[in-house]
């Protein structure tokens, strides 16, 4: 919530709206905010038939509680594996910090680049994080970005939220749950997504991951 409060705050910032106002503004807002949201999930969880339970839902039904199971996964990832087993040097996802030094030399390399060539100040404005996601705009239409980044932000926000309201009133409420296409069916469309990476669990259906195990003696080596 209090994200929400600093973004809010940052794009009035940008329409000319002083905070105190904004602020004032945001207070009953969120407040019956509040009230309202914990009134909807109220009557959803009395009124939704099988809620949060997919597989005695209707094809392409939205109860099925997406972030709930979202932070069960996360529940899961870091407090029984452990960060250990997931990202650590022999962990399932380790070449992810590799990354990390990629982003640590890229800063560096900047800051040497501004020692080096004082005199271009430009040099210590760059942020690879937004040349990498909205740097062709800004550095080919600056003058475009400046004007309408913000209005853009706002119009997908509303826009979204529009829509929402739209299609639960005048679809879903009518059982119109959307096309029937790929999108709809509650499956990562991966046959092996469900198999076990951990090496010897043998799954019928799966494949085995071998477990390597290198024992070094003197100046050789056993692989097992």
């Amino acid at each position: 919530m209090a994200k929400f409060f600093i973004v809010q705050l940052k794009l009035a910032h940008y329409m000319k709206i002083p905070p105190k106002v904004m602020f004032l503004i945001q207070m009953p807002g969120n407040l019956l905010a509040c009230m309202v949201s914990f009134s909807v999930q109220w009557w959803t969880l009395q009124s939704v038939k099988n809620i949060c339970y997919p597989e005695l839902l209707p094809k392409g039904s939205p109860w099925t509680c997406p972030w709930e199971r979202r932070s069960f996964s996360l529940g899961v990832t870091w407090g029984v594996i452990g960060p250990t087993r997931m990202f650590f040097p022999h962990g399932t996802y380790s070449i992810i910090f590799i990354f990390f030094i990629i982003g640590l030399l890229a800063l560096v390399g900047v800051w040497m680049l501004s020692r080096v060539y004082p005199e271009k100040a430009w040099i210590i404005l760059l942020n690879w994080s937004v040349i990498f996601s909205v740097g062709t705009i800004v550095l080919w239409h600056y003058e475009w970005w400046a004007r309408y980044n913000y209005l853009l932000s706002v119009g997908l926000d509303s826009g979204a939220s529009i829509l929402t309201i739209f299609v639960i009133l005048f679809l879903q409420s009518r059982g119109i749950y959307g096309p029937n296409w790929w999108g709809l069916e509650l499956d990562d469309h991966c046959p092996l997504a469900h198999c076990p990476t951990a090496p010897g669990v043998v799954v019928e259906g799966c494949p085995l991951c071998r477990l390597s195990l290198q024992l070094t003696l003197g100046q050789g080596s056993l692989l097992v």
